[in-house]
């Protein structure tokens, strides 16, 4: 593990601490990871959006070519159709999030965007904190499986959801669902009731 964790220096500026969120995937944050291994598939980066209460996530392999439409489409599939229209969204200034296309969608779901400038974000930080620990997964899948990280972007979800997290004291499937995810890994701890 040691080998693949990366320093993490945080920027200086002013921290504006958000309100803590009241229900599940009602406030998200969204980032974009760039500058990744462009995969035999032809992904170059990854949509991360986290849910700032249950710090539950979702990772897309995307390619830096894909449309606003793609993405929307994307993202009311996986988002909006699963979890409820998002009361606000806290993202970078990225071209993607501020089209016009993005901002017209938002406001016709009812959206607040908060978008946070460089070194001076209206974020608490957890969709960086997020991209941190998921580089260092994915670094161990390159490691481990080449360039085709794409493939096992599932598997790097799954094990980020399901790992403890100290800022609420439970892992992410816990705080969403009530309950520890029965994985594969656990079973033959599980044993016969």
């Amino acid at each position: 593990c040691a080998k693949v964790k990366a320093e993490h220096l945080k920027p200086s500026g002013l921290l504006q601490q958000p309100e803590i969120p009241e229900w599940k995937w009602e406030n998200v944050n969204m980032d974009f990871v760039t500058g990744l291994p462009r995969t035999p598939s032809g992904y170059d980066s990854i949509w991360v959006i986290v849910d700032r209460l249950t710090k539950s996530a979702h990772f897309w392999p995307k390619k830096k070519t894909d449309s606003i439409e793609k993405l929307t489409e994307l993202y009311l599939k996986e988002i909006v159709y699963k979890h409820g229209v998002p009361v606000s969204v806290i993202s970078d200034r990225d071209s993607l999030f501020t089209s016009r296309f993005w901002v017209s969608l938002q406001k016709a779901l009812g959206t607040q965007l908060d978008l946070s400038t460089a070194y001076h974000p209206k974020t608490d930080g957890q969709s960086e904190r997020t991209i941190q620990t998921l580089e260092d997964k994915l670094r161990a899948c390159v490691i481990d499986f080449g360039s085709s990280w794409d493939k096992h972007l599932s598997l790097v979800k799954f094990s980020y959801n399901n790992s403890y997290h100290v800022s609420i004291k439970a892992a992410p499937f816990e705080a969403l669902y009530g309950r520890k995810c029965r994985s594969p890994i656990c079973w033959s701890e599980v044993g016969e009731s």
